[in-house]
Parts: C-alpha cells; sequence; structure tokens
C-alpha cells in the first residue's frame, strides 16, 4: 500500500524538488505540476509530487499520518482524531 506525504518544497528546478515532512527530506519529481514554487505543499506519491495541498489540508493529512503512527507504536492516538472522539463516525454520502 502507498500512502501520500504532504511535503513542503524546500528548493526545486522545475524538474525535479527537495522536499521534506517530519524531519524527512528527499528529491521528488514535480514534472507533474505546473512549476511549483519554493513553500509550496505537495502530496508525493511513489517520489512524485501528484497535487499542491493548501495549508489545512497539507495539516489534516500529516496529523492523520502521525495519528496511524502512534497507534502503530501502541501510542494514545487521541489527540491526532479529536474530531471522532465521542461520536460515531459516519460514512460519507456516497458509501451509505
Amino acid at each position: 500500500m502507498c500512502l501520500g506525504l504532504p511535503m513542503t518544497i524546500l528548493e526545486t528546478d522545475g524538474v525535479s524538488a527537495l522536499c521534506s515532512f517530519d524531519g524527512e527530506e528527499r528529491r521528488v519529481s514535480v514534472l507533474l505540476l505546473s512549476t511549483p514554487p519554493v513553500g509550496a505543499k505537495v502530496l508525493v506519491y511513489i517520489d512524485n509530487a501528484v497535487r499542491l495541498l493548501d495549508d489545512e489540508e497539507a495539516r489534516l493529512i500529516g496529523e492523520a499520518l502521525r495519528g496511524l503512527q502512534a497507534a502503530v507504536n501502541g501510542e494514545n492516538c487521541d489527540d491526532f482524531f479529536a474530531d471522532l472522539i465521542g461520536r460515531e463516525p459516519e460514512l460519507p454520502e456516497h458509501l451509505r
């Protein structure tokens, strides 16, 4: 299974970009995007930036990934999923 990472572009030459997420840096292709600027948030799959993210979407994806990591490590992950505490999760309309 592949997970997309919300990464921030640190530097770019228009073909590739050095990006970071939670202290990890990697060089990714930005050929699928139209010249994203330094500082832009991008969704990265298998070392390819596939789309731009706004700050809020990047934050939410990052928190979800951190929450999954906490759960895998047997740690309390409630803070990462605070919107689900005290209620039953609901299926999206298209899955009902």
